[in-house]
């Protein structure tokens, strides 16, 4: 049996743009992306006999092909042609569930690493991110990690200069979002606000910390609902009031990030926010 442990960053969203639906169903985005020190840990033991399956010690999550990454093992044996059955993929989760953090997607991307190097197949990281459009949207993104500006679905990625280095504060009210409900509220109301992507690109090449967190936004937070909307709002101001340079939703929420440039401003929101809420994380850009 051959074992492996592996890295499983967290994703976030400088920006998140919706540029109008699809004639696929899906709509096209286009959106600054981020991995980040925040990581689930991934253990693959190919040969533990049981067949293919996940476990990550939480009920609610599946433990078979509903499981990204149990789908991630599936279409990468499928694609590389290889037989083997059994596979244990082991989860110890430090990113939020259900949080627009891509924590489901980057625990796939970190099956299709590790399986690569575990069987020898010797695939480039394109081509793992290509088997990883068949398990999710956001999966391409997760294999390659690091600075990236995704559009179409999300699959079609150009690496960006990197994050300059900062402290980033990542806070999870205690509620969900239905990632459909967002896009058939969008749909319905179509927001006239968009993120500045040129600029935040622009920022970025330059360096500019402070260009980057003023240009941080999501479209999705204008069709959240009343409730949800106050609740995002307020860990925002928190954050600003704290020293945050930006703040934004990410992905499809409900976690809410904060650039700071310094650590102590960072620390010291992280200690003020958790007095109120219980998934709160500082966490750095990788």
């Amino acid at each position: 049996m051959d074992s492996l442990t592996l890295q499983a960053p967290a994703k976030i969203n400088l920006t998140l743009d919706i540029l109008g639906a699809r004639p696929d169903g899906y709509h096209e985005m286009d959106m600054v992306m981020q991995s980040v020190s925040l990581c689930d840990e991934i253990t693959l033991n190919l040969g533990s006999p049981g067949g293919i399956r996940a476990e990550a010690g939480l009920r609610f999550l599946p433990n078979d092909k509903g499981n990204l990454a149990v789908a991630a093992a599936l279409a990468f044996r499928k694609a590389t042609g290889q037989t083997w059955q059994d596979l244990h993929i082991g989860i110890r989760k430090n990113i939020p569930v259900c949080a627009g953090t891509a924590g489901g997607s980057s625990d796939a991307a970190a099956v299709l690493r590790g399986l690569n190097d575990l069987t020898g197949a010797r695939l480039s990281r394109e081509a793992l991110a290509e088997i990883g459009q068949e398990v999710g949207s956001d999966v391409p993104y997760c294999v390659l990690g690091g600075t990236a500006l995704a559009r179409g679905r999300g699959e079609c990625l150009t690496p960006l200069p990197p994050l300059p280095p900062c402290h980033i504060i990542l806070c999870k009210p205690a509620f969900s979002i239905s990632t459909p409900t967002l896009f058939r509220a969008w749909d319905r109301k179509k927001g006239r606000l968009h993120p500045d992507t040129k600029g935040m690109l622009t920022a970025l090449e330059k360096g500019d910390l402070v260009g980057v967190g003023r240009r941080m936004f999501n479209v999705f937070e204008g069709v959240l609902n009343p409730h949800q909307h106050r609740e995002i709002e307020a860990i925002k101001n928190a954050l600003l009031q704290a020293g945050a340079l930006g703040t934004a939703m990410s992905g499809s929420g409900p976690t809410v990030l904060g650039l700071f440039a310094r650590e102590d401003l960072a620390r010291e929101a992280f200690q003020q926010l958790r007095e109120n809420y219980t998934e709160v994380f500082l966490t750095q850009p990788v």
